[in-house]
């Protein structure tokens, strides 16, 4: 099985994965879900000075249950990335690399990520107690007035997943119900 490491050293190599293929993402993610979209997007539109560098970078949509004691996050699974899709442009032109979460994207997503030449992952909903395991630290970054919702770094290794929409625009949720279609002709 492939890794990624992030942030991305040679982009030519996520380029060269597939959509359908499965991948164990290694390193530090980004996170944030809606609320921090918004703000970025409202920074951006004012001219304020980003102070994160996302360039080659991944960001994971996802708001983390509260932790008990002794944990270093709670079950942490992923979210609708759709509803990040109004601020995808604006985060790829960031420099992001690498996108994770779960459901489908819109048209205008998929053409900046084959843009800027990026990837598009799915992780499992329903698995946060796995994905939790595969985290290995995190701390807020940005926004923490926005609780769950806050930016936040984390650091995980083998966390699973699926090139959803890999760097040429194929995209899994188009082309796997015409696989599985084509078993029962």
């Amino acid at each position: 099985m492939n890794r990624i490491y992030v942030p991305v050293q040679n982009p030519e190599e996520i380029q060269k994965l597939k959509c359908g293929q499965e991948v164990l993402v290694c390193g530090k993610l980004f996170v944030a879900r809606d609320a921090a979209h918004k703000r970025l997007f409202e920074m951006i539109q004012k001219g304020s000075k980003i102070p994160i560098d996302f360039k080659n970078g991944a960001i994971y949509y996802m708001g983390p249950c509260p932790e008990k004691p002794g944990e270093v996050i709670g079950p942490c699974g992923p979210t609708t990335a759709g509803r990040m899709d109004v601020f995808t442009p604006m985060m790829l032109e960031l420099g992001i690399k690498v996108l994770i979460g779960k459901g489908k994207r819109n048209e205008a997503v998929k053409e900046a990520i084959k843009k800027h030449g990026s990837i598009y992952l799915a992780t499992f909903g329903g698995a946060a107690v796995l994905i939790q395991s595969c985290v290995k630290s995190q701390k807020i970054v940005m926004f923490e007035d926005l609780g769950a919702e806050a930016v936040r770094e984390i650091e995980v290794e083998d966390l699973p997943c699926i090139v959803a929409i890999d760097s040429q625009g194929e995209d899994i949720y188009e082309v796997g119900p015409r696989k599985y279609a084509q078993n029962f002709r």
